[in-house]
C-alpha cells in the first residue's frame, strides 16, 4: 500500500453529502474498515458523535452498521462538540472516537474524523491501515461476534463538568453578561450551561438547530450576528463557536472582533504573568505578523506550523510546549485538552479577565495587527498553486515589491476546493491591491 492518502485529508474525510466519499455506502465501508483496525486483537469499543446536520442521521446509521459488522461495539453520543468526543473517548477507555461533522462548512457538507483511544488525531499509520482495508471486499464477522450499539445519555453532562473544571474555582463569572453564539451546532445544549454555571449571565443565540441552519449567518465564521447581539444587549463580551465547537472567536464590549491570534496573545500573557506558560507558543503560516512581533517584544518564543490543528499539535509536541492555535480560532491548550477546544479556550480567556480585572479589549493591548487580506479562489479540484510557473513568478514579484515589510502565502485549503491567497504588510491599500492581483493570476491559472 502506498503511503498516499486517497480519502483522508488534513482533518479526516470531508465532502458534499451524496457525493463520494460522503455517501451511506462509503461511510459504512469506512466504518467497517475502521472497526477492523480498532478491533485487532480485542473487541473494539468506538464512540460516535455528530453535529446537527440533517445528514448526520443517515451517516450515523451507516457508520454504526459498518463498525458493528466488523465486530466493534458502538456507543452513540448524539450531537456533541468534536472536542467532547476526544475527551469522552479517553476517559471512557474506548478504542477510538468518531465525529460526524464538517465543522465550519455549510449543512450540505459533512465529514468523518477519528480520534485515537488517547483522544488525539489518528497517527498516519492508522489512517493508512484504514485506507488499505477500503480497497478490500467488506466481509462481516460471524453473527456471534457482531458488535452491539447503545446510547450514552449523560454525555452532555459529563462534558459540561469537564469544561467547568478546566479553570480554577476562583474564576467566578458573576457580573459578566455574555452572548454565546453556538452556530446552531453541536454546542447548542452545552456551551450556555458551562458559562452560566460558572456564574455568568448568558444570552444564548444560535441554539435552535433544524438540520439546515448550522453555520448559516452565525457562529465563528459569521461573527456579525454576535457583534449585533452584544450591542443590542449591552453585553460585556460575546463568544462564538463553529458548528462542532472546536473553533472560537470573541467580541469585546465595543463590538470589536477578537480572533484566534488575539486569543492566543491573551492566554499566553496570562500564563506568562501567572507563571503557567511552558516554553513558547505555536501559530501557523497564516498567523498575523503582528502576533509574531508582539511575542518577540515580550520575550516569548514563537514558532509557525502549517495550517491545520494537527500540524500545530505536532509542532507543540516537538518543542514540548502547551499553547498554540490558528487565527481561525482553533486553540490548543494541551495541559487542559488533547485537541482544539473552543469552550476550553474561551474559559482560559475569561480566566485572564477575572485574574487581571481587565476587559477583553484591554487584554489585547500590546499586539498591533498588520493589515492582512485573504482571498479565496474556488477551484474544481485542489492543487499546489506554487507549482504553476506563472503563479510562482507573480508571487516572487510581489515579494520583491514588498521586501521585508510584508508576507505572501498561497496554499490549497485542506477542507474545501479553494486556493487561499494571503498578503500581509504595513500598507493596507497596497496589501489589498496585491492580494486582488494575485487572486486574478490564480484564477487565470485555473481557467488555463
Amino acid at each position: 500500500m502506498s503511503e498516499q492518502r486517497n480519502h483522508f485529508g488534513t482533518d479526516g474525510v470531508r465532502g458534499r453529502v451524496g457525493v463520494e466519499p460522503i455517501t451511506p455506502d462509503f461511510v459504512m465501508r469506512l466504518g467497517w474498515a475502521a472497526g477492523k483496525v480498532f478491533s485487532q486483537g480485542r473487541r473494539g469499543r468506538v464512540l460516535v458523535g455528530k453535529d446537527t446536520r440533517i445528514s448526520g442521521y443517515i451517516l450515523e446509521s451507516a457508520l454504526e452498521a459498518g463498525l458493528a459488522s466488523a465486530g466493534a461495539d458502538v456507543l452513540l453520543l448524539g450531537p456533541m462538540p468534536t472536542p467532547a468526543i476526544a475527551y469522552l473517548t479517553r476517559t471512557l477507555g474506548a478504542s477510538a472516537g468518531v465525529v460526524i461533522s464538517a465543522s465550519h462548512n455549510p449543512y450540505h457538507d459533512n465529514g468523518i474524523k477519528f480520534f485515537s483511544g488517547c483522544g488525539s488525531k489518528l497517527p498516519d499509520a492508522t489512517e493508512q491501515a484504514i485506507e488499505a482495508l477500503l480497497d478490500q471486499p467488506m466481509a462481516m464477522v460471524e453473527p456471534a461476534a457482531l458488535g452491539k450499539a447503545e446510547r450514552l445519555n449523560d454525555a452532555p453532562g459529563r462534558y459540561i463538568e469537564f469544561c467547568k473544571g478546566t479553570v480554577e474555582p476562583w474564576v467566578d463569572l458573576s457580573g459578566l453578561k455574555i452572548v454565546v453564539d453556538c452556530a446552531h451546532g453541536a454546542a447548542y445544549h452545552i456551551a450556555p450551561h458551562v458559562f452560566g454555571e460558572r456564574g455568568a449571565t448568558v444570552i444564548p443565540i444560535g441554539v435552535a438547530p433544524d438540520g439546515f441552519n448550522i453555520n448559516a449567518g452565525c457562529g465563528s465564521t459569521a461573527p456579525e450576528a454576535l457583534q449585533q447581539a452584544v450591542a443590542e444587549h449591552g453585553a460585556d463580551l460575546g463568544i462564538a463557536f463553529d458548528g462542532d465547537a472546536d473553533r472560537v472567536v470573541m467580541v469585546d464590549g465595543r463590538g470589536q472582533l477578537i480572533d484566534g491570534d488575539a486569543l492566543l496573545w491573551i492566554i499566553a500573557n496570562d500564563r506568562r504573568d501567572s507563571g503557567g506558560l511552558i516554553g513558547g507558543v505555536v501559530g501557523t503560516v497564516m498567523s498575523n505578523l503582528g502576533l509574531e512581533l508582539a511575542f518577540e517584544a515580550a520575550g516569548v518564543p514563537f514558532s509557525r506550523a502549517a495550517v491545520g490543528d494537527r500540524y500545530v499539535l505536532e509542532r507543540l509536541r516537538e518543542h514540548g510546549w502547551q499553547l498554540g492555535g490558528e487565527a481561525s480560532g482553533h486553540i490548543l491548550c494541551l495541559d487542559k485538552a488533547t485537541t482544539g477546544d473552543g469552550i476550553v479556550a474561551a474559559l482560559q480567556v475569561l480566566r485572564a479577565m477575572v485574574r487581571s480585572g481587565r476587559s477583553l479589549d484591554e487584554l489585547c493591548a500590546g499586539m498591533e495587527r498588520l493589515p492582512q487580506v485573504l482571498v479565496n479562489v474556488t477551484v474544481a479540484r485542489r492543487f499546489d498553486p506554487m507549482a504553476v510557473p506563472r503563479v510562482a513568478e507573480a508571487v516572487a514579484a510581489v515579494e520583491a515589491r514588498m521586501g521585508r515589510a510584508g508576507r505572501v502565502l498561497l496554499r490549497a485549503s485542506g477542507t474545501e476546493p479553494k486556493i487561499r491567497v494571503m498578503v500581509e504588510g504595513e500598507d493596507a491599500a497596497l496589501v489589498d491591491t496585491l492580494a486582488t492581483e494575485l487572486a486574478e493570476v490564480v484564477r487565470g491559472a485555473v481557467v488555463a
